[in-house]
């Protein structure tokens, strides 16, 4: 009985499971019905709007042309009824003279026929007798004749707009430069009929076609009119983009083209809060003075004191590769007058481009690399560990670039913003008005071991910008100055 009732139960499940399906699939079943009707109604509304309007543009041409017509034959008539009145005219004098020379030619009588004679002569001098007797207006009117034959078989044609072919996205072709990207496509064969295109990209970490979990969302581009558009501005902060488009008529999109991906090599980092003293707020890629910093800062230790290894003085070595953990165990927190905060990602190869925003106010400001093993006590630029441009707004205002407590004052305008250019390779480090991209300072070197961007504020604050290409003005301007001696030396 009892595996009766156990079969009896599964049957049912079955059964209100079957049901529910049923009962889904019926109300899909009803809004595919609904959406059909909806979606006929407003084709069918589309479709008469484009005849009404194929219509008017017919009746406007008929118009114009019938006008056309009458204003020839108006103004023909008017050439001809002048030209006939005017003859018409010459033929009656004619007819009069003629009479009377007749008369003339029968009287007896001298007199009179000089008279006549004389008369005779000034009439044939008259404009009458110049009269031109060609007309001046063609009774032609088949120069406004119309043939509709091509037109006709053309709307013969008129079809129902079909889905768009796929565009292919052409890579060797593609360019990423300086932060953008110009993407090109072609279509298999030319279709007048398409209206626009649309572009979707999304940034990935993955070299390999799109997955099905992706951690960016696509980002839409629409409206694009030509087959290639180019997105600026771009922050590259992963190490790929993907790119797909669409073609789109006015009634229907076509497929995504096959997602194609791009390389989108770029420095990225971001500061290291470990390592930050402890009067700097930090997030991520900004930094804020704060003078109570350092008393909270305190505060918490005593209450949060541990015995744990990553609370302990005696930490562990730097672990590779470049980006070490958030949790950074090979170094403490810069302490005493040394208010440096350093990034999170070593160098130690290639080249490489960042940008900082700082505030002009700030008491001081300094922006450079630092090796690993820069002491907590230490300045940036007052060691052989750093090298660094810096601003002292303190009692008078100065911009200097300074290496091993060697520091040497730079003839120019205090920027908005300075891009840092590294070529670890060649041991150059330079600094530019961001903006402009004009050089500031170059120091001329040779690393011995890995870098890592490093930063000082003191009563002010400051924002990184990372993600970012070596500019190709900075790249071009290197190659120029590379192996010529230039005042911007290294200070040693």
């Amino acid at each position: 009985m009892g595996d009766q009732k156990e079969s009896l139960r599964k049957i049912t499940h079955t059964l209100a499971m079957k049901n529910e399906e049923i009962s889904n699939f019926v109300c899909t079943l009803k809004q595919n019905l609904d959406n059909l009707e909806a979606n006929s109604n407003r084709v069918q509304e589309d479709l008469e709007s484009e005849f009404t309007s194929l219509h008017s543009v017919l009746d406007e041409m008929k118009e114009n042309m019938l006008t056309r017509i009458k204003q020839e034959r108006a103004s023909r008539t008017y050439e001809l009824q002048s030209q006939l009145s005017a003859c018409s005219k010459a033929l009656e004098s004619s007819e009069e003279l003629l009479e009377l020379a007749n008369q003339t030619l029968c009287s007896r009588e001298t007199d009179g026929f000089t008279q006549v004679s004389d008369r005779l002569t000034l009439v044939t001098m008259a404009p009458a007798f110049r009269l031109s007797l060609k007309a001046k207006a063609s009774d032609n009117m088949s120069h406004l004749m119309v043939d509709f034959s091509q037109e006709k078989e053309m709307l013969q044609g008129l079809k129902f707009l079909p889905v768009p072919a796929t565009p292919e996205i052409q890579v060797s072709e593609c360019q990423v430069c300086d932060n953008t990207v110009t993407i090109i496509w072609t279509l298999p064969e030319p279709d007048s009929k398409i209206d626009h295109y649309i572009l979707e990209h999304r940034r990935t970490n993955h070299e390999g076609p799109p997955r099905i979990r992706e951690d960016y969302p696509w980002m839409v581009v629409e409206g694009i009119r030509e087959m290639e558009h180019t997105l600026t501005g771009l922050r590259f902060d992963t190490r790929y983009m993907t790119f797909r488009v669409r073609a789109c008529n006015k009634a229907v999109a076509g497929e995504f083209s096959e997602p194609v991906t791009l390389e989108t090599h770029a420095f990225t980092f971001k500061l290291d809060a470990s390592s930050a003293h402890q009067n700097l707020k930090v997030e991520e890629l900004s930094v804020e003075w704060d003078s109570c910093g350092g008393k909270i800062q305190d505060i918490r230790k005593e209450k949060n004191r541990t015995n744990s290894p990553m609370h302990s003085p005696a930490r562990s070595a730097l672990m590779s590769p470049k980006r070490a953990p958030t949790a950074r165990p090979g170094r403490d927190r810069f302490t005493a007058e040394s208010y440096t905060v350093l990034a999170d990602t070593m160098i130690d190869a290639g080249q490489h481009y960042w940008e900082v925003k700082f505030d002009k106010e700030s008491k001081a400001f300094a922006v450079g690399i630092a090796l690993r093993s820069l002491g907590r006590f230490d300045q940036l630029g007052k060691s052989s560990a750093s090298w660094c441009i810096h601003l002292n707004n303190w009692l008078q205002q100065s911009l200097t670039a300074k290496h091993n407590n060697k520091a040497r004052t730079l003839d120019c305008p205090i920027p908005n913003s300075i891009g840092v250019y590294i070529n670890y390779d060649e041991g150059v480090l330079s600094f530019y008005n961001a903006k402009p991209k004009q050089l500031m300072h170059t120091f001329r070197t040779k690393f011995q071991q890995p870098v890592i961007p490093a930063f000082m504020v003191w009563n002010g604050s400051f924002s990184v910008v990372t993600g970012l290409q070596v500019p190709s003005v900075v790249q071009s301007g290197q190659r120029k100055n590379s192996g010529t001696s230039s005042s911007n030396a290294s200070l040693t």
